[in-house]
């Protein structure tokens, strides 16, 4: 998808649709809290017998946010020499790091991880107490990453996207929808993408998934001045209100892995943002590639800017992740499990060759 000058500026009618859509007695898709769920994530990770050494990281529920998250324990069994829970004192990752000598037989961690979550909404026609960041909150999330500049063209696109904004409410919304109108969701991008927003709006091509789209919401944002962030996590369950793109419809999650958005707004504080699973309930649901005017993708698309629901479960917030003890490349983030043998770093999005297998299972009240 090529960015011309006219994408830049199909905001007009994207701007205001959030209050134009029309609204039936009951949206068929309208998160809400009602009560919590608790879930109980088993990774099971097993490395092949070889003389060389290896490692392994795996990503722990880290966030605990009072209304819609809570992250939970952390305990496994393994054959590792050495195994700690560790946390980055600066983004806040968290995550279990094995280590190996040469082995005889297989290299084995079974890691078990629980937290509680609930569906978020916020009703953005009411505004709240309000709500401020601290000036270290503040400058991390406006700041540019490896992968997502504030500056040059991302700059440019967001303020012909934020032109005669009231507000940063006015701003946020007019982002969503101009990514909602302007992207595409690519089925052949590999796991969740890169998330590389400097070359998507380079290159003109606005395709990915949920790493690149809900990233070029956060880049737009912070660009525009607002504090943004994506969180990086795992669907858990099938969603209640039947969209099978928007759950996880089996215990085996080892692909489920899914990242949304928040923005940070001062009547509000941090609100959900999700512009990504819009355009995937567009290419999926149903027979798929349904239009923006489909009541599915209208519910979904109203919803999904202010709320989400509660079938998932968050890791963390960070980017450029540096793991310890490996000589390899930052991560542009820590979502999936990592391990390399003999220092190769292993292909994470290929469960079946690593190995592992993570199963999701919800435990009783």
């Amino acid at each position: 998808m090529r960015m011309t000058r006219r994408t830049l500026i199909q905001i007009g009618a994207a701007a205001s649709v959030g209050t134009l859509l029309p609204r039936g007695a009951q949206a068929a898709f309208s998160p809400a809290p009602d009560g919590w769920r608790s879930f109980e994530l088993t990774t099971t990770v097993t490395l092949p017998a070889s003389p060389e050494s290896a490692q392994l990281w795996l990503p722990v529920p880290a966030v605990t946010a009072g209304d819609w998250m809570k992250a939970g324990d952390a305990s496994w069994t393994t054959s590792a020499d050495s195994a700690s829970l560790e946390t980055d004192p600066v983004k806040g990752v968290k995550f279990v790091q094995a280590r190996w000598d040469g082995a005889k037989t297989p290299r084995t961690m079974v890691l078990k991880t629980t937290a509680s979550t609930q569906s978020r909404a916020v009703d953005l026609s009411k505004p709240r107490a309000h709500a401020s960041l601290s000036a270290a909150e503040q400058a991390r999330y406006t700041a540019p990453t490896d992968l997502i500049p504030t500056d040059g063209l991302v700059k440019q696109t967001s303020d012909q996207i934020t032109k005669g904004a009231t507000g940063d409410l006015d701003k946020a919304r007019r982002i969503y929808e101009w990514i909602v109108e302007n992207t595409a969701r690519n089925p052949k991008t590999r796991g969740c993408g890169l998330g590389d927003v400097g070359s998507m709006l380079a290159m003109g091509d606005l395709t990915g998934k949920c790493a690149d789209l809900n990233a070029l919401y956060v880049g737009l944002a912070r660009a525009a001045g607002l504090p943004a962030r994506d969180v990086y996590g795992i669907r858990v369950a099938p969603s209640k209100f039947g969209y099978k793109s928007l759950g996880a419809n089996d215990p085996d999650v080892s692909k489920a892995q899914h990242c949304r958005a928040e923005v940070f707004l001062s009547d509000f504080g941090w609100i959900a943002v999700d512009p990504a699973d819009v355009r995937k309930v567009m290419l999926q649901e149903g027979k798929g590639h349904l239009s923006l005017d489909d009541p599915k993708v209208v519910d979904v698309r109203r919803a999904l800017f202010g709320a989400w629901e509660g079938n998932w479960v968050a890791y963390n917030f960070a980017h450029d992740v540096s793991l310890p003890g490996s000589n390899g490349p930052k991560l542009p983030y820590l979502m999936y499990p990592q391990a390399e043998i003999d220092g190769v770093r292993q292909d994470s999005l290929d469960p079946e060759s690593f190995t592992y297998k993570i199963e999701a299972r919800e435990l009783s009240a």
